[in-house]
Formats: structure tokens, sequence, C-alpha cells
């Protein structure tokens, strides 16, 4: 079966912690951050927020090297003569990433649409909110240092519902009309799937990874993680069904906090739209926030 390549744009402050060259630079400008980064170039950096994710989602191409169904590529608004000092630790970390954009501290967003990429993560808003306005699912990458939540192999990816995997129509109802009306809205069109949002896309690439291993063998594991209860529930399964997708798990919390939930599933990331989850989420285990919806334009007026 021909299969479309998942392609993931991701900057290197999502994949590596650059915290201490970016004090550096915030405080000490750029010619002191390039002489930094030139200086400890041969110093490998730790870790960053998405870098289990990348690994693991580089890891699905091992059982077939030569076609492999997943790539990552490198965004980054270093100079390529700084950039060296990230490239080397793509290398030391053993991530097989060969290609990658430098673009000298302008926005490197624009080239997200020519790599065809499924998802873009970083720590810039500003740069993730442009990709979402261009129809691409994107992510600001939230500061943590929790580790690694899932020490097995499995890559468990875990998802808000309203504003992320599907549109924020019934979330506006809620917003502005109250929980009365959203449920009694959630009943009547209980057997009316709900619009994409602008993570559906990236979940039926997924879940097209996943139909090509038995189920008990996949090495995919993907929850619905929200805060809809009984019986807004069933609109969301029927539209899941609608859409074709499997998804493994699905906490339905009634405005529960979900950070403890998500340790417990072992997410190896969350994409949440609101802020407050994402502040619950990011002390259990590595967050995106999702800048859409009407969430999120509340909060810009």
């Amino acid at each position: 079966m021909d299969t479309k390549r998942l392609v993931v744009a991701i900057s290197s402050r999502a994949l590596f912690d650059l915290d201490e060259s970016h004090k550096i630079y915030e405080e000490q400008g750029t010619e002191a951050y390039c002489k930094y980064q030139i200086d400890n170039e041969d110093v490998p950096l730790a870790p960053g927020g998405a870098f289990n994710l990348v690994r693991k989602l580089l890891a699905l191409n091992d059982n077939n090297p030569n076609t492999p169904r997943v790539e990552i590529i490198l965004l980054s608004r270093n100079s390529a003569d700084t950039g060296l000092r990230v490239f080397n630790s793509i290398q030391h970390h053993k991530l097989t990433i060969t290609r990658a954009v430098f673009t000298s501290g302008s926005s490197p967003y624009r080239y997200v649409a020519p790599f065809s990429a499924s998802l873009f993560l970083s720590t810039s808003p500003e740069d993730v909110g442009m990709a979402l306005d261009a129809g691409i699912a994107a992510a600001t990458i939230l500061p943590s240092h929790v580790g690694n939540n899932n020490d097995s192999e499995e890559l468990r990816i875990a998802f808000d519902g309203d504003a992320v995997l599907f549109s924020d129509e019934s979330e506006r109802i809620f917003k502005e009309q109250g929980l009365e009306a959203f449920t009694e809205n959630e009943q009547q069109t209980a057997k009316n799937p709900l619009p994409g949002g602008p993570f559906k896309d990236f979940l039926l690439a997924l879940n097209q990874i996943q139909t090509e291993y038995d189920e008990d063998e996949s090495p995919i594991r993907t929850a619905l993680v929200t805060a809809r209860s009984a019986p807004a529930h069933e609109r969301v399964i029927r539209t899941l069904r609608a859409w074709g997708i499997r998804i493994d798990e699905a906490i339905f919390l009634g405005g529960m906090e979900k950070g403890p939930f998500l340790k417990s599933f072992g997410a190896d990331i969350f994409f949440d739209d609101q802020e407050q989850h994402c502040m619950s989420a990011m002390a259990h285990v590595a967050t995106g926030h999702v800048p859409h919806g009407i969430a999120n334009e509340i909060k810009k007026d």
C-alpha cells in the first residue's frame, strides 16, 4: 500500500534545551550569543520539550529503513554558523534528521508548507499562530523539565477535543451561553459529526501508520483527554467513528484537572487549546499549547 510520509517540522528550541544560550542572547545580544554557540559547538545540547516525541517518531522508521514513514525537519532561527552546535547535537543523540533551514533570526514558519509538514512545533507563539492560520497543525512547546514519563518505546500522544481535534463550534456555545446550552446542543446534534479542528489531519496520519500493525502490536497509542462528560460524549464518539479513526483511549473528565490523568496515560506529549489545561498538564508531561479557537480569541481581546 502506498502511504504518505508523515512530516513534522520542529524548531531547535523545541527539540533541544537552549534556555541558557537564549538567556545570553536576551541579556547580552546577538554577538555574545554567536560567540557562546561557536565556543560550545562540540558540547551536546540536552533534550528539549519535544525531544522524546521526535525520538519515538523517528523510531517508527526502524522497521522500514528503505521507505521511512516519518521525516523530521529542523527549522531554526540560528544562522548556519551558530546552527552547527544544533546539528552536532542531532548527531550526538543519533537522530536521523538531515533536512534543515537556518534563517538567521527571521521566522522560519514560511518553510513549513513547502516541506508538506503535517505538524509544526515551536517555542514561538507567533510562528505557531501563523502556521495555524495557514491551516497547518501547530503547537507552542511549553517549558517543562518532567523528563520521560513513558519509559517504553511506545509513542503515546494525547489530544484535547474541542478546538484541537474538533472545531471550536461547541466550545463557542459553552463559552458564550454556558454549560446548559452546550449540553442541550450536544444532545440535539449527537448524531451530527463535529467539523474537524487543526489536528484532525495529524491524527489521521498517525492512525494511518497504526493500521499497518496489528492492534496489539502498534508502536503508537493515542488518547482523547477532554473536559467533556456524559451526555456530551456521544457526539465525540460518533465523530471519530465517522472519520474512520481509532482512538485507543478516551478520557471524559467532566472538568477535572487533566495533568494526573495524562501522567497515568504516560503521554510523550499532550496538545490542548486552553492555557489552564496546559498549565496542569506541563507539571506531568511535555505539553503543546494550540492557540486556536474562542478560548484564545477571548485572551486576545
